[in-house]
């Protein structure tokens, strides 16, 4: 009976002590989140190092469960579970997530202690930095004393690199990010201080490439011990991220961005020329009809601009954006440019005819369209001999005309050295739908 009540009274005391025999409660995240870390153990994550995630993303489902498996023993051995808290002891492979993350908020507390480096891989891609902030972690001479929260891999002098302001809390405190990846954009808070404005992430691993359309979540490990908790995810959908794009960030507001003027009324092609006959327009959205074509465009001349919309193309559809176009011709090769739009799935082209290329000179990156029943957001800005193409926020084109020596056929595009003309569809008998149309005009400096 006295062993009994013994035993009864040291369960209360281990209780009152918070005893870890006690389960952690599990995280329970905000609304449409959901937690990356069960509070309980580490199911769901595996270890990788700096690695470019492009090579195990294409290796075979048994070879890459070789690896996985193999990286769990460097896993279990410098990463546990205290509480609510993952805990690493400063060494070893970086946590990394099962599932990888197309567009994404992520939100999660960290707490490191002094001469410690660490960051947050977003889509397996070097990162955003965390470290010793003050003098005396002896890293002011590579950023440290501007804080965390940077994009610290893009170059030097890129937006990103550095954040806007130092919001680090004291060693011993929680820190909270809050950080938001739309394409290849992203905007970051840290402790309630936005450090980071939609700035684009660079890919570390192939600087002249956009970075990956997906990717895994790695918290990285550096040299001191570091917590986490709290670690949730909500994913982005495609009309979210386009309202993201266009207003030029999260949280802010549309016509933030002052100067874009809308060209399509989304009721009729008033203010258009060309075969305008051979569009529909319907519930906001100009339509090429089936089986025909042509090139229509806005009737105000424009010589530098950006112009932005949404597309949406079926299956195989075909289609164009016609640059600087004199009002006449095949915009491909009387305007300055014929700017792809075409199903990225499309078969035996040339890389020159890929969507977002410069129709026959320059061959944009593949492999950042939505399916094609999601509508994908996309900016143009044309300034001089130079064009860029944004897409779903990566930037699949930057060339500038005048360096172009080589060409489709072999001939010379007529127009290609055109300073002004029109803006506007060149359709290829495919249904392919644009809405949210506006242009806004480049000054000269």
């Amino acid at each position: 009976m006295h062993r009994r009540i013994r035993s009864f009274i040291a369960l209360i005391i281990l209780i009152a002590l918070g005893s870890p025999l006690i389960a952690a409660e599990t995280p329970k995240p905000p609304k449409g989140f959901t937690a990356l870390f069960n509070g309980k153990d580490l199911a769901g994550w595996w270890g990788a190092t700096t690695e470019d995630p492009a090579k195990y993303m294409a290796m075979s489902a048994e070879d890459f469960a070789k690896k996985r498996d193999a990286s769990l023993k460097d896993i279990n051995a410098h990463w546990s579970v205290e509480g609510d808290e993952l805990v690493n002891d400063g060494h070893g492979l970086y946590l990394t997530t099962d599932k990888y993350y197309g567009d994404f908020e992520l939100l999660l507390d960290y707490k490191t202690v002094a001469k410690a480096d660490s960051g947050i891989y977003l889509r397996g891609v070097p990162q955003v930095q965390i470290w010793d902030t003050t003098k005396e972690g002896g890293k002011w001479g590579i950023g440290a004393d501007k804080g965390s929260g940077g994009l610290w891999n893009n170059s030097k002098g890129a937006p990103g690199k550095d954040p806007l302001v130092l919001a680090d809390k004291p060693f011993g405190e929680w820190n909270s990010f809050r950080i938001v990846m739309v394409g290849s954009r992203v905007s970051i808070w840290l402790n309630g201080k936005h450090v980071i404005d939609h700035a684009i992430m660079e890919n570390y691993f192939n600087r002249k490439a956009p970075i990956y359309k997906t990717g895994p979540i790695q918290l990285q490990t550096h040299g001191g011990e570091i917590r986490w908790r709290n670690v949730f995810l909500r994913e982005i959908g495609a009309d979210e991220a386009n309202t993201i794009l266009r207003n030029g960030g999260p949280d802010k507001k549309a016509g933030a961005d002052a100067g874009f003027k809308a060209i399509f009324n989304g009721k009729d092609l008033n203010g258009w020329k060309g075969p305008v006959q051979n569009y529909d327009v319907k519930d906001g959205t100009v339509v090429c009809q089936k089986g025909k074509g042509g090139t229509i465009f806005y009737g105000e001349e424009l010589a530098d601009f950006t112009a932005r919309m949404e597309i949406r193309i079926p299956p195989n559809g075909n289609n164009g954006l016609a640059i600087r176009y004199p009002g006449s011709g095949d915009t491909a090769y009387t305007g300055m440019c014929e700017l792809q739009t075409l199903d990225d799935n499309y078969k035996g082209i040339d890389p020159r005819q890929a969507h977002g290329s410069a129709y026959g000179m320059v061959a944009a990156a593949r492999g950042f369209h939505r399916p094609t029943d999601e509508w994908n957001y996309q900016e143009v800005t044309v300034k001089g001999s130079t064009i860029k193409v944004e897409l779903n926020g990566f930037v699949i084109l930057d060339c500038d005309l005048a360096t172009v020596k080589e060409f489709m056929g072999g001939k010379p595009h007529a127009g290609m050295n055109r300073t002004s003309g029109y803006f506007g569809f060149a359709g290829h008998s495919d249904p392919v739908a644009y809405r949210n149309v506006e242009v806004k005009t480049i000054g000269a400096e």
